[in-house]
């Protein structure tokens, strides 16, 4: 039986450590929950974000385009992120979700310290 989604993970060098304990620490507000001496997990509420850094240097998209953080501040997030210069590739919106039933959201994304797309989501009431 699966209870859900445990972790994410990336891989960065050793030396983009601090740039992204900086984004999703200081930034983002996450908490640092365990660290070894190639890696730290970070909670997200209802998940971990697990970072090696035994990386080869070369941040690539893979398969999997984006995760998506939930949140019921889209916006003050993503000025945050400007703030310290990430770059935006959506700005914050509303949709609907063409769903049956159909489903409300807004949303935004950035591209984060190891080039990863990151989405903040939040699901609003019809």
């Amino acid at each position: 039986m699966i209870y859900g989604i445990h972790h994410i993970s990336m891989k960065c060098i050793k030396e983009d450590l601090p740039k992204v304990t900086e984004f999703y620490i200081s930034i983002l507000g996450l908490k640092l929950v365990r660290e070894w001496p190639d890696g730290i997990m970070i909670d997200t509420g209802n998940g971990l974000i697990e970072i090696f850094t035994n990386a080869d240097g070369e941040h690539c998209l893979g398969a999997i385009r984006h995760f998506a953080l939930l949140t019921d501040h889209v916006d003050e997030l993503i000025n945050k992120v400007k703030a310290a210069g990430y770059e935006v590739i959506v700005e914050p919106n509303d949709k609907v979700i063409p769903s049956d039933p159909p489903y409300p959201i807004r949303m935004a994304f950035c591209i984060g310290p190891l080039g990863e797309q990151v989405e903040f989501f939040c699901e609003r009431a019809e």
